[in-house]
């Protein structure tokens, strides 16, 4: 089972549409639920990250095997995503993938991590990596299973 967190609802009709179409991939693979947090507005950044801290935790077991979205985590190409999800995943096969608001993650959440993972040093828009997260997602169940997929 895959769990994903993430801080922020997608409103774009377009992003939905491919995000459903990603579930409905990924779901001859595994189970997907995707929790969606609001977007926090205060002041301190400081206040915005420990309080989406306190919402991300609200979803979490001690058994989760969580994967962060870390700018500054490992990068990996698809074959290395796909040994270390496969990997992972033989310690734990619930794994609870978290995407982070605009300001990242707080040091808690960091911490409570088992790996962290980066796709770029880039920044995206956040509903576009949600997207760019799931089509890597399908992919590696893709490779996995030895089937083809477009390069």
């Amino acid at each position: 089972m895959i769990k994903l967190i993430c801080i922020g609802k997608i409103k774009e009709k377009y992003f939905q549409e491919a995000i459903k179409e990603y579930e409905k991939r990924l779901s001859k693979y595994t189970k997907l639920d995707i929790i969606e947090l609001p977007d926090l507005d205060y002041s301190e950044i400081d206040k915005i990250k420990k309080e989406e801290a306190k919402l991300i935790l609200k979803h979490l077991r001690p058994n989760d095997n969580v994967i962060v979205l870390d700018i500054f985590g490992q990068e990996l190409d698809s074959l290395e995503l796909t040994k270390t999800i496969m990997n992972l995943e033989q310690r734990n096969s619930n794994l609870t993938f978290i995407i982070g608001g605009s300001y990242g993650l707080s040091e808690e959440i960091k911490t409570r991590a088992n790996y962290h993972l980066s796709f770029s040093k880039l920044t995206f828009p956040h509903q576009l990596f949600r997207i760019i997260f799931l089509e890597q997602l399908y992919r590696t169940y893709k490779i996995r299973n030895n089937e083809s997929y477009h390069k």
